[in-house]
């Protein structure tokens, strides 16, 4: 059985070699780069390095795997990217260790996961450091492919050093080399693979490349290729499971987001520790009077605490807090808010009778220094801007104590949705949101899977749409009246199925299936 398991090895990264050498070739990469028979022996000693990699491996796990082999009750969760900011994968690590898995959750440490991850015994944070490829002066595509093989050889020594596994959990996108690399090890540990689909990373390629650039269309041959050889797969639309299932040839299982029972509406305590809290920070959670007060009374510019009963309530005249939430990336176009902020900010001036408003904008990305820019350039008298960091266990809070949501996803495939409308749906908070999808125009539409417009949500095209909706929505606030307190309570009805439940019904039993490898219906 070894030396059968080591033939597959090294076959198949000799294969993988081959087929990136000729996908390579059959989309014009090397066009891009012109290479002499130095250049192209670079691959050649990469190959022999990987090779050498596993063998040497596969010697210190033979004594291990000849003992008894993998655990019964050992899963490996992996998402190439920043753990804490992979909210999907924290669920599914915390599931896993609530039926008794010991987990290994891999990936980069950037962003602190919530405390349920942190703090569970029988979850281990496995560090992944971030690979680089070749910096200075090269062509970019030499310094991704370079990337992509140091991320390989890492990926490959940090999973294979780990004891051995019966399941492993990875998320897609990002898929490139992490789908190949974890069936490889599975394949020798005979351990069962699954994928859980968000969207397709070729997809979001195209944001920045186009979809006929080199890049994109190798992204996706890999990902279609490897992608078929997982034992099972999860995805989050039933849009993206018939996608998969006609145009890849593979069968997924539908599990959508939901929101963990942490997400709720907030109770009026709840509110006002978290606005103390952030005014401590942040001036426009600030009462105007709290440094003149002098009858001691706790005021934020929402709340407010009675000393003779302790009793808090919510400040006469508050604005209304609208909250979006981001990764501040192409896929959230962020002037779309500012052009609708300035138009409600016209609205005021005018007479409409509609409050101050506060809008929170939390996250961290690569955009967010752009945007912070132009939010420093408005200036406005009736809406004030705020764009804070969160501790992971402020942001539920928050969510259940804002009036209103706004997202601006645009799915680069058209079929995944958007997570931070599943929280703040958990939290009975109506919610906004942008429809088009970015580079796929003619991809199928997931979003009304998720939000029902005109029942509890909105969903608009442009600025213009959104600032008439902000307006109609928070006429006469705070007045429990309108389209707002309806969708509310149409959230509050619907008693959505929370996420261990779903999870329950839908992964547990994918993991009681055997060890053995399930093929996928081959392509027509």
């Amino acid at each position: 059985m070894v030396d059968v398991s080591v033939s597959v090895c090294v076959a198949v990264i000799l294969l993988v070699s081959a087929g990136c050498t000729s996908a390579l070739d059959f989309v014009g990469l090397w066009s891009l780069w012109p290479l002499d028979a130095g250049s192209c022996a670079l691959l050649l000693p990469c190959t022999a390095l990987l090779l050498l990699l596993v063998l040497l491996l596969w010697t210190r796990h033979r004594g291990s795997q000849g003992s008894g082999g993998a655990s019964r009750k050992r899963a490996c969760v992996l998402v190439l990217g920043d753990i804490g900011r992979s909210p999907r994968m924290q669920y599914h690590a915390a599931s896993l260790a609530r039926h008794g898995y010991s987990v290994s959750f891999v990936g980069h440490l950037g962003t602190r996961p919530h405390q349920d991850i942190t703090g569970n015994e029988k979850i281990k944070i496995v560090p992944l450091a971030e690979a680089k490829g070749l910096t200075g002066v090269c062509p970019p595509v030499l310094r991704y492919v370079t990337k992509v093989i140091l991320q390989s050889m890492q990926l490959l020594w940090l999973l294979l050093r780990m004891k051995p596994h019966t399941h492993f959990l990875l998320q897609n996108p990002p898929g490139l080399p992490s789908i190949a690399i974890v069936w490889l090890v599975c394949t020798l540990q005979g351990s069962r693979f699954i994928i859980d689909w968000h969207n397709y990373g070729y997809s979001i390629l195209a944001l920045s490349h186009g979809r006929r650039h080199p890049i994109v269309q190798l992204a996706k041959w890999y990902e279609k290729l490897f992608g078929r050889l997982s034992n099972d797969n999860l995805c989050v639309t039933n849009a993206m499971r018939d996608d998969l299932s006609r145009n890849w040839a593979i069968k997924a299982t539908m599990l959508y987001d939901r929101p963990p029972a942490v997400f709720r509406e907030a109770s009026m305590e709840q509110r006002h520790s978290l606005f103390v809290k952030m005014s401590q920070i942040y001036v426009p959670f600030q009462h105007p009077s709290s440094s003149s007060d002098g009858d001691r009374v706790e005021r934020t510019a929402f709340t407010e605490r009675d000393p003779s009963t302790d009793r808090v309530a919510p400040v006469v005249g508050r604005p209304a807090l609208l909250l979006s939430s981001t990764s501040w990336t192409e896929d959230e176009d962020f002037s779309v808010l500012l052009k609708a902020l300035d138009a409600y900010e016209g609205f005021v001036k005018s007479g409409a009778l509609l409050p101050s408003l506060l809008c929170i904008i939390t996250g961290k990305g690569p955009q967010k220094e752009h945007y912070q820019q132009l939010i420093n350039e408005m200036h406005f008298e009736h809406v004030q801007i705020c764009t804070p960091w969160l501790e992971a266990e402020d942001y539920p809070v928050l969510l259940g104590s804002a009036d209103l949501g706004v997202c601006l996803h645009k799915s680069s495939s058209g079929l995944d949705l958007p997570m931070k409308v599943v929280d703040m749906f958990g939290c009975c908070l109506p919610v906004c949101a942008t429809a088009p999808c970015l580079n796929m125009p003619s991809a199928p539409y997931s979003l009304h899977e998720l939000v029902k417009h005109d029942n509890n949500g909105l969903v608009f095209q442009d600025s213009e749409e959104l600032a008439e909706q902000l307006k109609d929505l928070l006429w006469n606030f705070p007045q429990p009246q309108g389209r707002l307190i309806r969708f509310r309570n149409t959230l509050r009805e619907s008693q959505q199925q929370r996420w261990d439940e779903s999870w329950d019904q839908t992964v547990l039993p994918l993991l009681a299936k055997g060890n053995g490898v399930q093929k996928h219906p081959k392509e027509n």
